[in-house]
């Protein structure tokens, strides 16, 4: 079932208590423009807000990618990055409290915004192709959210070198580093299939779990202002609109 005129992001929900999220721009390799972003962060609200719905599966439409990040032909048009307030909704748990468990379901490119995106899922489960990176450096941009909590899922060294270095990883390099769960044959059948068994426990005792995981990896105001702080300071340079006019060309 697609609620809302918004086709970007579909919500379907299962009488099981499990709600699909699906990214639904295959043309552009599911990359986020600015609408999809409002319609993620709405999403995350119905969810937080439904009791009918214990848990979320979040993956994307076509074959070639999970979601390849931010619309950067966006970014050049407007020659601007989206609102803090808009990016960190549009964030599963970030910019809306979310008790409920939500699992990624990557394949293909998981770049950029899609990695943030999946890093704050808290399950990941990758299909052998998933490719996975942080880009933003290399476009004179920033990935300021997983900036400050990429180092608390895997070891500071393997999250500064994703960061800095803007190298992609294979699935079975992400395995080893320990940033998914697993790799395997259908990946949304299997993210369906931990769901439905999450789905069946207690909401109380599963969401009372996700609460005290996750307290420490909550934003603080601080956390807030200096991610605005740090993505203002970007902006005052023009790297990221010469970034952005680069891929443009190229795309």
């Amino acid at each position: 079932m697609q609620l809302g005129g918004d086709m970007s992001v579909g919500l379907e929900k299962r009488a099981n208590g499990v709600a699909v999220v699906t990214i639904n721009r295959p043309h552009v390799l599911n990359a986020l423009d600015v609408p999809a972003k409002e319609r993620l962060g709405s999403i995350w609200q119905e969810i937080s807000d439904d009791p009918e719905i214990r848990v979320a599966v979040l993956t994307g439409a076509g074959e070639k990618a999970f979601c390849a990040g931010s619309d950067i032909k966006e970014i050049n048009r407007t020659g601007r990055m989206v609102a803090s307030e808009i990016l960190l909704r549009a964030i599963p748990g970030v910019g809306t409290p979310l008790v409920k468990p939500v699992i990624a379901a990557l394949h293909g490119y998981c770049i950029g915004m899609g990695m943030t995106l999946a890093l704050h899922c808290d399950l990941r489960l990758a299909a052998k192709d998933t490719v996975l990176g942080y880009p933003e450096v290399k476009h004179g941009m920033i990935s300021a959210v997983s900036a400050l909590h990429l180092p608390q899922v895997i070891p500071s060294a393997l999250a500064m070198e994703m960061l800095l270095m803007a190298r992609n990883i294979s699935a079975e390099e992400a395995l080893r580093w320990g940033l998914v769960n697993a790799v395997v044959d259908d990946v949304v059948a299997e993210a369906e299939k931990w769901a439905a068994t999450i789905g069946g426990y207690s909401p109380p005792a599963v969401q009372a779990t996700k609460r005290l995981a996750m307290f420490s990896r909550r934003l603080s105001e601080a956390e807030r202002a200096e991610i605005e702080a740090m993505r203002a300071l970007v902006e005052t340079h023009d790297d990221y609109k010469d970034g952005a006019a680069v891929f443009a060309g190229r795309a």
